[in-house]
């Protein structure tokens, strides 16, 4: 009977010094909260969904991406941190508050859009610099505006399609009414004969010295 009695004692005592060491860890007497934590990812001008995005545990290799209508779910423990991010979108942090008395929490994220301005990149079709260098001195200048306006401004061009072209009603007119006043001109009198005019001849010399009567084939 004394041995029973101390062995009982031994084993009280060995229990009394253990168990205040216990007390300073708690995963060996509690267990961890687990919440499943819910909910959707909407945009903060329209509330629309916004699908894709990634939610990780902060300082863990534990997340999600939410589905195409914005819905997630993750399993997660009080003082966890929470981060949503997509591209177009300023990322948001949310820290799993510890006063939670269930293991389910439901909540809607809303996301900004975030605008970022990329730089300038100019892409050239030509891979090396001799390529470039050959290119850009073979290349064939357009005409400006000035050249295309000299080229259909053409004298010679000009007088020779003023010649073709036919004479329309006002022409006809005041063609007739030259020829009238040149008659009423010389009216009671012989009117001149051109053959013998010395600036017709000049004019008629100087032709055919630039060889305007030859014929164009």
């Amino acid at each position: 009977m004394k041995l029973f009695l101390t062995y009982s004692y031994l084993i009280l005592l060995a229990l009394g010094l253990y168990l205040p060491k216990a007390e300073g860890i708690p995963s060996l007497i509690r267990p961890r909260h687990i919440i499943q934590f819910s909910g959707i990812v909407v945009e903060g001008d329209s509330l629309t969904p916004v699908p894709f995005t990634n939610i990780w545990v902060k300082n863990t290799h534990r997340g999600t991406v939410s589905d195409f209508y914005g819905f997630f779910s993750i399993v997660v423990q009080a003082h966890d941190t929470l981060r949503f991010s997509n591209i177009g979108y300023k990322d948001v942090y949310y820290v799993v508050p510890d006063t939670m008395r269930q293991n389910r929490y439901s909540v809607v994220q809303i996301l900004t859009r975030d605008t970022i301005i990329l730089p300038e990149t100019v892409i050239f079709p030509w891979p090396t610099r001799e390529q470039f260098r050959h290119a850009f001195l073979n290349t064939k200048i357009p005409d400006d505006d000035y050249d295309r306006a000299m080229r259909n401004l053409a004298i010679a061009e000009m007088r020779e399609r003023l010649e073709r072209m036919p004479m329309d009603g006002g022409a006809n007119f005041r063609h007739a009414m030259n020829q009238h006043a040149q008659r009423m001109y010389y009216i009671g009198q012989t009117p001149p004969m051109r053959i013998f005019d010395p600036f017709a001849w000049a004019q008629f010399i100087r032709a055919w010295r630039e060889g305007r009567f030859r014929r164009s084939d």
